[in-house]
């Protein structure tokens, strides 16, 4: 099996069945990838901490992460936690891609960090590219259908 990579994938909470779909695609592609973000596999008891401990715990589980994954659903771009993820996800030198959820591509929103920080933005059917990004073998930038396109504002890339 391949090297583990160890990703960070930043969604809406109410979209954790296409996160868990993300996973289970990744894995039946070969990737072997350990999610590092908050979803309904690794939720405690459901009491929500202060912010000030999940902005903490949020961080320190980015900084174990080699890339972000944004999952773009309907109401991804309404959440600022999505937005501040990504942030800090730059801030650390993270390699920052965002991926449709299945059959959203047409009508969801970016959300504001993604357009700024994101290397590339692909489409659900996307998985072997999104694959090759989180080992390293590619970084494209593209449309969802695709197509090379341009970053949506200039980026700079840091290296740990």
């Amino acid at each position: 099996m391949a090297e583990q990579q160890n990703i960070f994938i930043s969604h809406y909470g109410k979209d954790d069945e296409h996160v868990q779909s993300l996973k289970a695609r990744l894995k039946e592609q070969g990737y072997n990838v350990r999610n590092f973000s908050v979803d309904s596999t690794n939720h405690k008891d459901g009491r929500i901490p202060r912010p000030e401990v999940v902005e903490r715990l949020l961080k320190m589980r980015i900084k174990w992460s080699s890339t972000l994954i944004c999952l773009i659903g309907p109401k991804t771009h309404t959440r600022e936690w999505v937005n501040d993820e990504i942030k800090w996800a730059h801030e650390q030198g993270k390699k920052i891609v965002g991926i449709y959820a299945h059959g959203y591509a047409e009508t969801a929103e970016l959300p504001e960090n993604l357009k700024k920080y994101a290397s590339s933005i692909i489409g659900w059917n996307s998985i072997e590219k999104l694959g090759e990004i989180i080992t390293g073998e590619n970084v494209p930038t593209e449309n969802p259908d695709g197509t090379v396109a341009n970053p949506l504002y200039p980026r700079t890339t840091v290296k740990c």
